[in-house]
């Protein structure tokens, strides 16, 4: 097996979620190479959107951005984030692909605020299109680095909305029945979430990461079933196709 970096296995870990024939709707960053992992090797047919009005493109080279001209090469249609977004209110994106500052147990979304709203100690970028992707995609798949600060119990402020405070929250709130959080890969593990309460709970630990490490590294109690399993590792084609995503390693490293 070929020596790989935590942040190549993450993103194989999330190519694994997405499934051939799909659309995504990705942003910047690793969620763009996940997809186009899972196009070159088990999803040929994922149709991938770009949050800034891309839809189906044939990238020839991995964009900078999703508003760089390369990400709507050959595209079905080149239309802006409205565009999406509709697409989305329509009920058409089957995943999207987010991050944020933090991430609670019930897969809330912060990237407005650390501290109070009014007086923060950090002020963040915003939701973008982060809101409109949480709340209207089937399943919502998040990215993040794993400690404590990054998954507390509650999030600073919703900016995405997660299962909110639990079961029945998001109907209450006007979403979509059935859309919501589906798995979070953070740099240690996999994680899902538990149909009767809505938090979170680990489904796989990657190799060489403890259960006890994930736990210890994890703002709220987790659930943790009996059987845990391990990520499995990148395979050599996964890795030789991340090096032609990527190869200057601008997001994946060299």
């Amino acid at each position: 097996m070929t020596a790989y970096t935590p942040i190549e296995l993450m993103a194989c870990v999330a190519s694994h979620q997405l499934e051939d024939g799909k659309i995504v709707g990705v942003g910047t960053g690793l969620p763009m190479i996940a997809g186009l992992l899972a196009q070159k090797t088990h999803a040929p047919n994922l149709i991938i959107f770009f949050e800034a009005g891309s839809m189906a493109p044939i990238v020839p080279t991995l964009p900078i951005s999703v508003g760089d001209s390369r990400c709507v090469h050959k595209a079905l249609a080149a239309t802006g984030l409205a565009g999406i977004m509709e697409t989305g209110q329509r009920g058409m994106i089957d995943y999207a692909f987010l991050g944020g500052a933090e991430v609670d147990m019930y897969g809330n979304l912060n990237s407005t605020v650390i501290g109070d709203h009014d007086n923060p100690v950090t002020r963040l970028p915003g939701s973008g299109g982060a809101n409109d992707f949480g709340s209207l995609a089937w399943r919502t798949i998040i990215i993040a680095r794993h400690d404590k600060a990054k998954l507390p119990e509650r999030v600073s402020f919703i900016t995405t909305p997660g299962f909110i405070d639990g079961p029945g929250a998001r109907e209450r709130a006007g979403l979509p029945k059935g859309t919501g959080p589906y798995k979070v890969i953070t740099n240690l593990a996999l994680m899902g979430f538990d149909e009767r309460t809505c938090r979170m709970k680990l489904l796989s630990v990657h190799p060489g990461i403890t259960v006890q490490q994930v736990i210890e590294n994890t703002g709220f109690e987790l659930i943790v079933p009996e059987q845990v399993t391990t990520s499995p590792e990148p395979t050599d084609e996964e890795l030789r196709r991340l090096k032609e995503i990527d190869p200057t390693g601008m997001i994946i490293g060299k």
